[in-house]
């Protein structure tokens, strides 16, 4: 059977929320597949999926193959689960999965917006200035030029101006949209590493993409430990989440300290992996043997900071984007009064 598309993040953690569910109420494995099935939707991707991992666990098959044989999971749920069957921990495995996916799921959608948002303002824009350039200044141009007996040169020369600032400004915006398009079809065709790079340089995106890459990185980590995992067996699999070039060589200094017998919560303080006030909460933690409850809370400051600096971000470009279409709109209105102005005058 031809494997199916993976599924999405919340698709996964809904399937990890609802296993978790299901086997902590005693649940065998195979009957706790079948449930998930959509009623009404036999021939559908995800019950095609679900009814070959239902297949093969009713064959003997470990979850972790089943679900594998599926084709609907990244390796790191895969990597997961095979995990949980090994330490008897499959339901804290999906439960822990599901939060992970769900926090996931909402960061992507804030990143969405932070993209879109600008980019449909940054199009209305062009549609504006479209407009004006092909309805509204022609309009004008023609009334006033009927009326030009009385309509000094200097009157007239602003309606110019009108066209010359709205021609600029459309192929500024015009460019504009055509590199955003050109970094998503590079980023989409494998230069995300170059892209990222590129869009670090952008005043505020530098902290909400090295956040996001350590809180992937923490959520990880904070799995693989609960997991059964040793620090640095979780810390070099928690690594190839987070997908950051920066991020990754300051896990690397944190490694090289664990691997001289420090334990994760002195390496990260002294590899700077984190800002001093997340590094610090976890000394402590890892003393009194709270590192996980301690990572956990580290996880959802660091999401909490991606949502807040993403807002943050937003709320500016969209105050920018409001000042030039509000600026774009006062010159073009008065480009066509002060004409009119002129000929009132004149007339008067």
């Amino acid at each position: 059977m031809a494997k199916q598309e993976k599924l999405s993040l919340l698709g996964i953690s809904a399937f990890c929320e609802s296993m978790a569910s299901m086997l902590g109420a005693g649940i065998d494995t195979g009957e706790a597949v079948s449930l998930l099935k959509q009623k009404g939707k036999e021939n559908g991707p995800l019950n095609q999926g679900i009814e070959v991992i239902r297949e093969k666990v009713e064959e003997g098959s470990s979850l972790k193959d089943a679900m594998e044989e599926s084709g609907m999971f990244p390796q790191y749920v895969l990597d997961m689960v095979k995990t949980g069957e090994s330490t008897g921990k499959s339901e804290d495995v999906f439960s822990r999965l599901a939060d992970y996916y769900g926090r996931q799921h909402t960061l992507s959608e804030k990143i969405k917006t932070t993209i879109i948002y600008p980019l449909a303002m940054i199009l209305l824009i062009i549609i504006v200035l479209f407009l004006m350039l092909k309805m509204v200044l022609p309009a004008f141009s023609n009334v006033y030029e009927t009326l030009t007996g009385s309509l000094s040169e200097s009157s007239y020369s602003y309606i110019s101006y009108a066209y010359l600032f709205c021609r600029v400004a459309l192929i500024l915006m015009s460019v504009l949209v055509l590199v955003i398009a050109i970094a998503y079809l590079l980023y989409r065709s494998g230069y995300r590493k170059q892209i990222l790079k590129l869009v670090k340089k952008i005043p505020g995106c530098k902290d909400i993409l090295e956040n996001l890459a350590l809180y992937r990185f923490t959520s990880a980590f904070e799995v693989f430990m609960s997991s059964g995992y040793l620090q640095d067996e979780a810390a070099s699999k928690a690594k190839k989440m987070c997908g950051d070039d920066e991020v990754e060589a300051r896990i690397g200094k944190l490694e090289d300290e664990m691997m001289q017998g420090h334990g994760f919560a002195y390496s990260a303080n002294e590899s700077e992996l984190y800002e001093p006030i997340y590094a610090r909460m976890l000394i402590p933690a890892e003393k009194s043997g709270n590192t996980e409850s301690a990572l956990k809370r580290l996880s959802g400051l660091l999401s909490d900071s991606v949502m807040s600096k993403a807002d943050s971000l937003l709320s500016s470009l969209e105050s920018v984007l409001s000042g030039v279409l509000m600026v774009t709109v006062a010159i073009a209105l008065l480009s066509v009064m002060l004409p009119l102005i002129g000929i009132m005058n004149s007339i008067g």
